[in-house]
């Protein structure tokens, strides 16, 4: 048996060794793969081509030439600016900033409106709606609690601020990961972390697995480094060596080590005249709370108690004799036979509402109401981070077998992936300093995916498409790379340009590739279909987000406001039944009462997991469950009804009749050109002034309908 013994350990060890020595192979090999590779110094080949605006233009023209396709002509100004609008700030232009740029006969016009929109504030919300997609943010926790993160806003407008002011993107990487470690004292950097917070995360009562809780916890962290920074499904690791990448088991759990000594926290931000300010504010508001829930159980009470009667008469003696007894009389098996005696009599609430009169129920939504209406008011708490921090003594980090928290194998201490060099990024001792390793690793200049990986963003954010078309995915199976050469010059560039995201979008919004025609030429078309090659435009509908925020300009309704807590909107009815199967509406949805907030762009609404606001959702909000990359563009009926038959669309094509009858009164051709103008940035053709003229010369016409249906135009949901 000794023998035996003996010979099997020596099985398993050659077994484990020439399982590590294979391992190791594939890594050598996976270095080879272009993405493991730091990107080549490409240069564009020297073109004579009139075309050629930029260097990026080259590339592209290069690649078109071998396959003997010409570029396709360039937009006609309208189009044009209403392109680099809805690109830029996700919003169209007003009539002013679209008088300014087509009366502008210089040579740099379009230069100059570039110029401005990169200056624009409403630039960072166009990037934070797509980066929130990215991080898979939203204000709530999802689940089946799914409750409100009061703080998390805050990350939100964070994300918006920094594309707006161009923080180089390797401080915004830093700020996100280590802020707390690498920016100390700086409120910014503290808000940043809740990158690591925006996923979706199990918050319930009842007993719960701590360490299951944490393991899900450390998840999501791996999880959205991997997709946001890296490009990599380094998830598919968790459970086992990667099937197709060159990511060991052991390798996503070193990565996970980083996030083992982090904890959740919640810092005050505010300063101490804002903390005393509160205090005296809630102070105040309690003293007037408190009489009106006085008068609300006052007028509840009979009705409860009642209710309580009822059910204490149908209790066994000993309960009631438990009960009976004075509670200071009471012994220990008294104590206990009435503590749950309690639990039983307890009236349910829909008990106690079936005995209430019409008349008093009443009489208990008013006090409700009131109740409500000042819960508006109610002070918010002193600002704080929804952040992290350390641990002073972490955990250790164990490889999980099938990414079972309950089945620990070999423990693993912190270390980069096996296939990419540490770049000389030395690791701290202790948990302290851990997270800011990963931060200088990542954004290390000589890394071979981070500027790639935000390179391709941007380029598909613009273009429709990216060189890598799954952004979140440089791996064996993320789909071909088209440009090879052109994505490692603008990967190198981002770095060049102090990792300034602003001059990349210059370079490609410039660029004469960006400004061509989304026209199709069935001929171009036969050689590159899927327009790998960008020999045209791709034409892009815009997010719902975006739809909602032109229709509420083109009715001049838009507050432009910037920043700040999320708004909850009136939803339909039906959507409340769907959602909250008990309560009432006013205490479940609370909606904002300030109606000029409902009219806020759709980014400022509010983003709950388990409630999709219809519009949204019908053109493809994604469900902040996991990373979204690029948004899916589906084509549906819910989607025409949305823009025909809500009480939104319905609304907003009143307003905007409105506007125009205000501006033109009864000049019809000032209402149609106006009206074409503020929808499509462009005036009606000679059929379409004609036929909208003889529409609404109609004995039964609306201007409300006219301005529906140019709202519903497949022109104005689409970027030219």
């Amino acid at each position: 048996m000794v023998l035996a013994a003996a010979f099997a350990c020596a099985i398993a060890t050659a077994t484990a060794a020439d399982a590590d020595s294979a391992w190791q192979k594939r890594i050598e090999a996976g270095r080879s793969y272009w993405a493991f590779q730091a990107p080549e110094d490409s240069h564009p080949r020297p073109s004579k081509s009139s075309w050629v605006r930029t260097d990026i233009d080259a590339f592209i023209l290069a690649a078109l030439q071998e396959k003997e396709l010409t570029p396709s002509p360039e937009l006609n100004h309208e189009k044009l600016l209403r392109r680099v609008y809805l690109d830029l700030t996700g919003l169209p232009p007003t009539l002013e900033e679209a008088d300014t740029f087509l009366n502008d006969a210089s040579a740099r016009a379009y230069e100059e409106l570039v110029e401005r929109l990169l200056a624009s504030p409403h630039y960072g919300e166009r990037w934070a709606l797509k980066w929130l997609d990215v991080v898979r943010y939203a204000d709530t926790n999802g689940f089946e609690g799914d409750a409100d993160r009061p703080d998390a806003w805050r990350y939100r407008d964070y994300v918006a601020a920094s594309f707006s002011d161009d923080k180089p993107y390797d401080r915004f990487i830093q700020e996100q990961i280590a802020g707390d470690e690498m920016f100390p004292g700086d409120p910014a950097a503290l808000i940043a972390l809740g990158f690591n917070r925006a996923g979706p995360r199990h918050v319930v009562g009842g007993n719960q697995d701590k360490e299951e809780t944490r393991q899900e916890l450390l998840t999501e962290m791996t999880a959205g480094v991997a997709s946001a920074f890296l490009g990599l499904t380094v998830q598919c690791a968790r459970c086992h060596d990667h099937k197709f990448d060159p990511i060991a088991h052991a390798d996503y759990y070193r990565l996970q080590a980083f996030f083992t000594p982090a904890e959740l926290r919640e810092p005050t931000i505010a300063s101490a005249a804002e903390v005393r300010a509160y205090e005296q504010a809630e102070k105040a508001y309690q003293a007037r709370l408190e009489p009106i829930k006085d008068e609300l159980k006052q007028i509840e009470k009979p009705y409860y108690d009642q209710v309580l009667a009822a059910n204490k008469a149908k209790l066994e003696p000993h309960f009631r004799a438990a009960l009976d007894v004075p509670e200071e009389r009471r012994d220990e098996e008294q104590k206990r036979l009435a503590k749950e005696a309690e639990g039983q009599i307890k009236p349910p609430w829909y008990d106690v509402l079936a005995l209430i009169p019409e008349d008093v129920k009443t009489q208990r939504a008013a006090i409700r109401a009131r109740m409500h209406a000042l819960g508006f008011e109610k002070p918010h708490p002193p600002a704080t981070a929804f952040s992290l921090g350390s641990m002073e003594e972490a955990p250790p980090t164990h490889i999980l077998k099938i990414g079972d928290y309950r089945y620990k194998l070999d423990r693993v201490e912190p270390g980069f992936l096996s296939v990419l060099s540490d770049f000389g990024i030395e690791l701290p001792a202790g948990p302290s300093g851990l997270r800011t390793a990963l931060a200088r690793w990542l954004t290390a200049p000589e890394h071979p995916l981070t500027a790639r990986v935000m390179a391709n963003r941007v380029w598909e954010l613009r273009m429709g498409r990216g060189l890598v078309p799954d952004p979140n995915n440089f791996g064996l199976l993320g789909g071909g790379l088209s440009h090879p050469e052109l994505l490692d010059f603008l990967a190198r560039k981002l770095v060049d340009f102090g990792w300034s995201i602003k001059a990349l979008d210059r370079m490609i919004v410039l660029s004469a590739v960006y400004r061509q025609s989304a026209e199709i030429d069935p001929e171009k078309a036969k050689i590159d279909a899927d327009n790998k090659l960008y020999w045209r435009a791709n034409r892009l509908r815009l997010e719902g987000e975006h739809i909602r925020d032109g229709i509420l300009a083109a009715a001049g309704r838009l507050n432009p406001t910037i920043g700040g807590r999320p708004v909850r909107i009136p939803i339909e009815r039906e959507i409340y039944d769907l959602i909250f199967t008990e309560g009432e509406p006013d205490n479940l949805w609370p909606v904002t009462p300030d109606e000029s907030q409902h009219r806020r762009r759709s980014i400022y609404l509010l983003n709950k997991r388990t409630v999709r606001l219809p519009l949204l959702n019908n053109f493809d909000q994604p469900d902040t469950m996991t990373s979204c990359a690029v948004r899916p563009t589906s084509t549906h009926a819910l989607q025409s009804l949305s823009l025909m038959n809500s009480g939104f669309i319905q609304a907003q094509s009143q307003a905007f009749a409105d506007r125009l009858e205000t501006d033109c009164a009864s000049d019809r051709q000032c209402a149609i050109n106006k009206a074409y103008r503020l929808t499509l940035a462009r005036l009606p053709t000679a059929r379409e002034s004609r036929m909208a003229a003889e529409f609404l010369a109609g004995a039964d016409a609306r201007l409300s309908d006219f301005c529906l249906a140019l709202l519903n135009r497949n022109e104005f949901v689409y970027r030219p």
